[in-house]
């Protein structure tokens, strides 16, 4: 499993996938931070400049796809993708 990394470059889109991938476990903080937002009433414009570093006064097509594919990705995570995250940690062995 890959260790999740806030510094990772993040995509124009998140996956779409029924699996877990290595662009998931990189970008596990960033799903975190992007449900709290949500949950925290934070505007999407924030959320895409200060988490997915895109300036969506510059690029706002970009960052709002971007927000949008990564918050999708964000709650499927929490629905069925941390299951397959702890078994991929698990599989692992102790760090």
């Amino acid at each position: 499993m890959k260790r999740p990394c806030f510094d990772a470059p993040i995509a124009d889109e998140a996956p779409v996938s029924d699996q877990l991938t290595p662009y998931d476990e990189i970008h596990a903080i960033h799903y975190l931070i992007l449900l709290d937002a949500q949950r925290d009433e934070v505007p999407w414009e924030d959320v895409a400049r200060e988490a997915l570093l895109i300036d969506p006064a510059k690029e706002p097509l970009r960052a709002r796809r971007a927000y949008e594919t990564h918050l999708a990705r964000a709650r499927w995570m929490t629905n069925s993708g941390w299951r397959r995250l702890l078994q991929a940690r698990h599989s692992d062995g102790p760090n």
